[in-house]
């Protein structure tokens, strides 16, 4: 890994966009701080496309939408993208300057291939599988997140408990065997049957939402993650991002991010930010 003062000036100008994990990298154990959310707007004022791509579940993805300065949002690893739909004019409605009035607010919708009731039943399936997790591993919990989720199931193992590695792994390995795929994130042990990840969820959402074509999309976006299931992320794409406490994960990592910040979590996302804004308008970092 390389420090933030080696991104070259060419690379940083050429991006479309920058894709980031929240937790532990935009958020400090699940906090967000005035100078995270604030190089979120730096990143923006340059002209990028900003797409959260998080193991958090649809209904957190559908609040930052509404609130962040964001142009798409991908929940549950991979599994949801969620974008604005304009809300409908009014018809015949009158005005003079500026477009006609709407029905209301922009839409929030979320894109995906499963029908509502076949993601409701598998998502039962899994309910009972982690369930039966915790009661046999009573160091874990049930994240308390799990309403707001429609594809996947999370068990706390790092947020609000703290689950010894061995106790993970083992369940890593009966779920494996029981056909059902497992993520793991800096504080959740994510149960899934969708073959979706980070890095094919936020390509996806780039071709059909951006027209990018696919392969392209991966120099035009940057990623910016920290822990185990960005490692498919840090894989794809050629400009990637660690905040400093993605060290603690290199272990679980079959690549790495190519450039880290000195600083963890939110205090890193601004450190990347504050570099790429920089480059990307005189060259000189303020």
């Amino acid at each position: 890994m390389e420090p933030l003062s080696l991104l070259p000036h060419d690379a940083a100008r050429a991006l479309a966009g920058v894709i980031f994990d929240l937790d532990d990298t935009v958020l400090d154990h699940g906090a967000l701080t005035e100078a995270a959310y604030g190089a979120l707007f730096r990143l923006r004022e340059t002209g990028l496309t900003l797409i959260a791509c998080t193991g958090r579940p649809a209904g957190w993805g559908e609040v930052i939408l509404r609130q962040w300065p964001l142009d798409a949002a991908i929940a549950e690893n991979g599994a949801v993208a969620l974008v604005r739909e304009a809300a409908t004019p009014v018809a015949g409605a009158g005005h003079r300057g500026g477009p006609p009035p709407s029905a209301g607010a922009d839409r929030i919708v979320a894109l995906g291939g499963l029908d509502r009731d076949t993601r409701r039943a598998r998502r039962a399936e899994l309910v009972e599988l982690a369930e039966a997790m915790v009661r046999r591993f009573p160091a874990a919990a049930l994240a308390d997140d799990n309403d707001q989720r429609v594809t996947d199931v999370t068990i706390d193992i790092g947020e609000h408990r703290r689950v010894p590695s061995d106790d993970v792994a083992r369940m890593r390995a009966e779920l494996r065997d029981r056909g059902v795929r497992t993520l793991l994130s800096s504080v959740h042990l994510h149960l899934t049957r969708d073959p979706s990840d980070k890095a094919t969820g936020v390509v996806r959402l780039l071709s059909a939402r951006f027209g990018e074509d696919p392969t392209r999309a991966r120099y035009r976006y940057a990623f910016v993650g920290d822990s185990g299931n960005d490692g498919v992320a840090f894989a794809a794409f050629a400009w990637t991002f660690g905040v400093s406490n993605v060290r603690a994960h290199l272990g679980k990592l079959s690549v790495p991010p190519r450039f880290v910040a000195s600083h963890p979590m939110g205090r890193g996302f601004a450190e990347i930010a504050r570099r790429i804004a920089a480059l990307r308008g005189n060259g000189v970092e303020p």
